[in-house]
């Protein structure tokens, strides 16, 4: 009888213990309640882009917030042509900068030579540039920022794999 009420005593105590435990205080050292230390996810305002239209353009990349996760565009500067639909012809100028290290990683203003995506919506380029060039206005200049998944994904193709991809593109001539 002595052991069945100890036992009793012993499963009261920590029943006692574990509802205290689940009634804790928010305000706990608990890291997995600790959410202050993510960052934010960053918007196209948190991007620098300096240059206008048709030159090179430089871009700072903040290092407080987290790339997004869906293609983001943000028109820079007013175009004063047609706006590209899908089926149309877009010729452009583009930088790119590569997310994971803040560097160019390719750009026609260097070339000379604009690059054509054509056509809009179906054209063979990532996801992203079908995406995010589509009601682009000739003549104007826009940040496009792409994640992984509508980029080039795992496989990479040149850049690090699941790579957020960051582009300024001045729409040359919409056809």
């Amino acid at each position: 009888m002595r052991t069945a009420r100890r036992i009793t005593a012993v499963l009261a105590v920590t029943a006692a213990l574990l509802a205290t435990a689940a009634c804790g205080d928010s305000d706990s050292d608990d890291s997995s309640d600790d959410n202050t230390d993510s960052a934010a996810v960053c918007t196209a305002d948190d991007i620098e882009v300096s240059g206008e239209f048709g030159e090179k353009p430089e871009v700072t990349l903040p290092d407080d917030c987290t790339p997004p996760t869906e293609v983001i565009t943000k028109d820079l500067s007013a175009g004063s042509g047609p706006e590209a639909k899908a089926g149309d012809t877009v010729l452009t100028d583009y930088l790119l900068v590569t997310w994971s290290n803040q560097q160019v990683l390719d750009n026609s203003f260097d070339r000379g030579e604009p690059f054509p995506v054509t056509p809009l919506g179906q054209a063979p380029v990532i996801d992203g540039w079908n995406e995010g060039l589509v009601g682009i206005q000739e003549g104007a200049r826009r940040l496009i920022i792409i994640p992984p998944a509508k980029g080039y994904g795992a496989g990479g193709n040149g850049v690090e794999p699941n790579e957020t991809l960051v582009f300024v593109v001045d729409a040359v001539a919409v056809s």
